[in-house]
């Protein structure tokens, strides 16, 4: 009885340099995600000072982009995501993780810099152009959920792998952050440089300035490029899919220094170690398909948990981080006060204010946390988190925080629903599905769970962009019709989260401190997370009667990974 030694040695290896660069690399479609998310709402600002000039009669008013052209600009980016959550998770497991990464990520760089480069200049040309590669944009960014999430996954170590695929999407803190920054420059060099134009005069030169906000997001993706293509397939999907034990243990042996090879190669016997894929040697006898009986009966308890629970969070965040023009409002002067870089600046300060003071420590405590606490229960205290702020928020809404939102202690309820959001489900739901399913269908259930999330994200930032708005018609934002309200629409959110709670309580296991291996079977997530006596079986059957009579794979807390002859 021979272990596939390289597996766990995975498990078990010591934190090293390739660990941090894996991070960097994986990281950097989620911080082009948040990038591309916040700075949309500073350049929807510009363009309509460009594209959509005060009409007649309203001469004192600056030019506001219609709320149906941000809905379209938002939702097809989210659209655009599910499809590529679904296709690059798909992708992901049937041709390998590595294979597709680097057109992911072309994709996402390309369509970052078609953004803003557009050759027209009218109106329609322009919006029809920027829709166009946005929903390209939000392909790539989707494709990259899975496949960062998967990757980072299979090469960590079972003691610090929550830590570690938390980090990697701790980089759309640092992509807020440079959103911000960026636009923040910008806006700030153009002002200086067109001679600091009156409110209502908005210069030629504003339609280069969200042009190169938007181009800018693409420069660290594309730095990482060569980078994601240096990288090695997995080793649990060259392993457990292609069946190449051989080419696993080579592969991990050229990025992780402290594997000792001779000694994996002479634990590794000529049964234990199939050179080629499955289809010339073994062929799993149980083997099922995704979504049939067999996986459903496994699997699918987890699925909808995972799918579920991202969808009823991105309801809430995803509203919350879209409607924050209602909240700076009364911290800046009136639009007809500003020109039009002197807006954008300060949409983008105040996001540069509340990713410091509480989505990027969100994130840092998430990251400290999720290999102590666990998963579940961060997830839980998130989303109970996350209604209490939101109720507190609302519950005085109408009759105090609405003619008061200056008021700090407004601002700090309103922070504290993003750090409880980053610190619990909007890391754990990106964490969870690359832990519970087995290697063939890992890729893909993670896409299908993100791509649930982004429809509720598409329902948060769409649906509720326009339900939030006041009941009085007198304080409705330009172009939108009266709506709900903040504190009716604050409640809704709060009440959403509750709901995230209950579904995590009950349909969400506990994936801390064990190997992957261990989390597939729905035996072992019914004990604790300390990794205690879990066993797993694989059969597999040989295609002849001339080849090998019979073999399984069976894990165990010494040896999770083995076959036997």
């Amino acid at each position: 009885m021979a272990p596939i030694r390289v597996l766990t040695a995975l498990d078990h290896a010591r934190t090293q340099y390739y660990h941090f660069k894996a991070i960097i690399i994986a990281g950097m479609g989620l911080f082009t995600d948040s990038y591309d998310l916040f700075c949309i709402v500073p350049v929807m600002k510009i363009i309509g000072r460009v594209y959509y000039p005060s009409p007649a009669g309203h001469a004192g008013r600056p030019g506001v982009t219609p709320p149906a052209v941000v809905s379209a600009t938002v939702g097809v980016a989210l659209l655009g995501a599910v499809v590529g959550n679904l296709l690059f998770g798909a992708l992901g497991d049937r041709v390998g993780r590595r294979r597709v990464y680097g057109p992911c990520l072309l994709l996402l760089v390309c369509s970052s810099v078609g953004s803003g480069f557009s050759i027209c200049r009218t109106r329609r040309c322009v919006l029809s152009s920027l829709c166009f590669f946005r929903f390209l944009l939000g392909v790539g960014v989707g494709g990259d959920y899975p496949l960062s999430a998967t990757i980072m996954s299979e090469f960590a170590n079972k003691r610090t792998r929550g830590a570690f695929i938390a980090a990697v999407f701790s980089m759309q803190g640092f992509g807020i952050l440079a959103s911000s920054g960026v636009t923040m420059v910008v806006a700030a060099v153009f002002d200086r440089f067109t001679g600091h134009p009156a409110p209502l005069d908005t210069p030629e030169a504003a339609d280069l300035a969200w042009r190169v906000i938007l181009m800018a997001g693409a420069v660290p993706a594309g730095l990482t490029f060569y980078w994601r293509m240096a990288m090695p397939e997995t080793a649990r999907f060259t392993a457990l899919v292609q069946r190449d034990v051989l080419k696993a243990t080579n592969d991990m042996g050229c990025v992780l220094t402290d594997l000792d090879l001779n000694a994996i190669y002479q634990g590794e016997d000529a049964a234990a170690m199939p050179r080629s894929p499955a289809p010339f040697g073994f062929e799993p006898a149980a083997q099922y398909g995704l979504f049939s009986r067999g996986f459903l009966r496994e699997h699918g308890r987890n699925l909808l948990g995972c799918a579920a629970t991202w969808f009823l969070l991105d309801i809430p965040y995803y509203s919350s981080t879209l409607f924050q023009s209602q909240i700076y409002r009364p911290w800046f002067p009136p639009a007809s006060h500003q020109n039009v870089f002197q807006e954008a600046y300060n949409v983008a300060r105040f996001q540069a204010i509340i990713a410091v003071a509480s989505t990027i420590p969100g994130y840092f405590a998430a990251v400290l946390l999720i290999d102590r606490t666990g998963r579940r229960r961060l997830q839980m205290g998130g989303f109970f988190l996350m209604a209490a702020f939101l109720f507190a928020l609302a519950g005085p809404y109408d009759h105090y925080w609405r003619g008061n939102a200056k008021n700090a202690w407004y601002i700090v309820l309103y922070a504290l629903t993003f750090f409880s959001a980053n610190l619990g489900p909007n890391t754990t739901t990106f964490i969870l599905p690359a832990e519970l399913f087995p290697a063939r269908f890992r890729s893909t259930c993670h896409g299908v769970s993100a791509a649930a999330g982004k429809v509720g994200a598409l329902v948060g930032s769409v649906g509720f962009l326009w339900a939030s708005q006041s009941r009085d018609k007198d304080d409705v934002q330009a172009g939108y019709e009266p709506g709900i309200g903040m504190m009716y629409a604050l409640i809704i959110l709060g009440a959403i989260s509750l709901l995230g709670l209950v579904v995590t309580y009950l349909f969400t296991p506990e994936t801390m401190r064990r190997s992957l291996e261990e989390n597939e079977s729905e035996r072992d997530q019914n004990q604790d997370g300390n990794g205690g006596m879990c066993f797993q079986e694989l059969n597999l059957t040989p295609k002849s009667p001339g080849s090998l009579v019979s073999s399984h794979v069976s894990t165990s807390p010494i040896h999770p990974h083995r076959f036997s002859v």
